[in-house]
């Protein structure tokens, strides 16, 4: 799971049901009516540039890519009524004569936005891109596509509870007014904010492009995606990869719980590293004395919002910057995330400071307005998905229960969400039983989609092949990592269509 895209860094009417896979036959181009005018529409391509200030349009532009705006409807079980964009970018194959088709890309998230990725994922893939047409994509409600906003004062329902009751009691409180903005403000298009529905709009968007069957990488939630599509639509997908993948039998409103021991041996494992170069940043000369810098700020986060430029800084967002930059164990992240520690540290002293760029743009992104359109996206996505009421009390029950050994991650990962009062959803959370070719990568350290998910999902799809990069805390390893193990063996099977013979493992950089 993907808190959002700056941190890289994180889930049942009969009718609508009826639109899966049993409806439409697997080999299929498009169905009969009334859905016929979705999948047979003319694409019209243009420029992806929209103004003076859009870097995303000028650099698509720049690689060659066009965009375009595909019609879906908002309520698959009623096709005649509202309908949606979809906003798409292609980069087109430059090898025509070897062009293996369309391969669609997500970026996670839930409601990470996927335009921007071609020219990225080409750079990536080297010249195995030019046998494809990377398709860019915005799902609904996010970017430019159709948009979701709720109004909210903040960009993420995911925060902490904090160090006590009467933290966890202020949580509970903001997960009900989250849900009720949006209950308020969008009432009548969160039942459609769902995976299942983003699953659908992909079919429509295969077919628009004229392909019988899709490519896809999808990386973290992308990959939730990517296995409720094969279930929705079996046989329509060529090459798979999933890159951080989750165990669709886990996929829950509270998602990151399975990571919480994942994020409290990162957050050592990056003391460890911080203290090595106490010279540099000063927060400490041991594990032990970085860790007591770290528990100090949270203290006085807890007495006070601390003072960060324009930011204030709770209990509650202050655990969301360290879960942000412990999803890489690369020096660069790792130094981004000491330096922004340093910056808290002089605040929790009473400095006065002022954050750095990676600071500013994580603050930004999740504690304040300018990240509600994304934050509003996810939770409907997540709670459109899942949302069960639970009752506050089991929430901090699960937090209690894993303080002691996870003080640092436990009130953040088992935290309540909005979900918890959102209404139910209109379908069930997607079974996935199947069993697919595809390649998943994953790093046994992930701190969003752990490892053992991943080899739960290889268990049951027997043909899929894992590639495994141990003692890493990676989330998201392809492109990202730099590992050239793992670029060559998934450009290997983008550029041939063959899984390797057996799983693999490829070293941590």
């Amino acid at each position: 799971m993907r808190i959002n895209a700056c941190s890289r860094v994180a889930v049942a009417a009969a009718a609508m049901l009826a639109v899966g896979a049993g409806t439409l036959p697997a080999a299929a181009s498009s169905p009969a009516e009334p859905l016929k005018r979705y999948y047979d529409q003319a694409v019209d391509w243009h420029g992806c540039t929209l103004g003076p200030d859009d870097a995303t349009g000028r650099k698509l532009d720049a690689a060659g890519a066009r965009c375009a705006d595909i019609t879906v409807p908002l309520d698959y079980s009623d096709p005649g009524g509202r309908t949606l964009t979809v906003a798409v970018s292609r980069l087109r194959a430059t090898d025509p004569a070897h062009r293996v088709g369309a391969m669609l890309l997500n970026n996670g998230g839930p409601a990470a936005p996927g335009l921007a990725m071609p020219p990225g994922m080409a750079e990536f893939m080297g010249k195995t891109a030019g046998k494809f047409d990377l398709i860019g994509m915005d799902p609904r409600f996010v970017g430019r596509s159709t948009p979701l906003d709720c109004g909210w004062d903040v960009g993420s329902m995911i925060f902490s509870a904090g160090r006590d009751r009467s933290g966890f009691e202020r949580s509970v409180s903001r997960g009900r007014d989250l849900a009720e903005r949006c209950r308020r403000t969008n009432g009548d298009v969160l039942p459609y904010v769902t995976t299942r529905n983003t699953a659908r709009d992909m079919d429509v968007v295969r077919a628009a492009l004229g392909e019988k069957r899709i490519s896809y990488f999808g990386y973290s939630y992308g990959s939730y995606l990517g296995e409720v599509f094969t279930e929705l639509f079996p046989g329509r997908t060529d090459r798979m990869v999933l890159d951080g993948v989750i165990d669709p039998a886990r996929y829950s409103q509270t998602l990151l719980a399975d990571s919480t021991s994942a994020n409290e041996r990162a957050l050592r494992a990056w003391a460890a590293w911080a203290s090595a170069r106490h010279g540099t940043y000063g927060l400490g000369g041991t594990p032990k004395a970085v860790l007591a810098t770290v528990d100090r700020i949270e203290e006085a986060a807890a007495e006070q919002p601390l003072r960060v430029g324009r930011f204030r800084v709770d209990e509650h967002f202050l655990p969301i910057v360290f879960f942000g930059g412990l999803g890489s164990d690369l020096d660069a992240a790792r130094g981004e995330l000491a330096t922004a520690t340093r910056t808290l540290a002089r605040a929790a002293e009473g400095e006065r400071v002022q954050p750095g760029p990676w600071l500013t743009e994580m603050l930004t992104a999740m504690a304040t307005k300018a990240g509600s359109h994304q934050g509003s996206a996810q939770a409907a996505i997540l709670c459109g998905d899942v949302a069960t009421r639970r009752g506050a009390e089991s929430y901090w029950r699960a937090i209690q229960g894993d303080r002691e050994s996870a003080p640092f991650a436990s009130p953040l990962t088992h935290n309540i969400t909005a979900c918890e009062f959102w209404d139910r959803p209109v379908e069930s959370p997607t079974v996935v039983d199947n069993d697919v070719p595809a390649l998943l990568v994953n790093a046994t350290g992930d701190t969003r989609t752990t490892y053992s998910g991943a080899r739960q999902v290889r268990e049951q799809w027997s043909r899929s092949r894992l590639i495994t990069v141990p003692r890493a805390n990676q989330h998201g390893v392809y492109g990202d990592y730099g590992n050239a193990c793992v670029d060559r063996r998934v450009n290997d099977y983008l550029a041939t269509g063959k899984l390797p013979a057996r799983d693999l493992t490829c070293g941590a950089v």
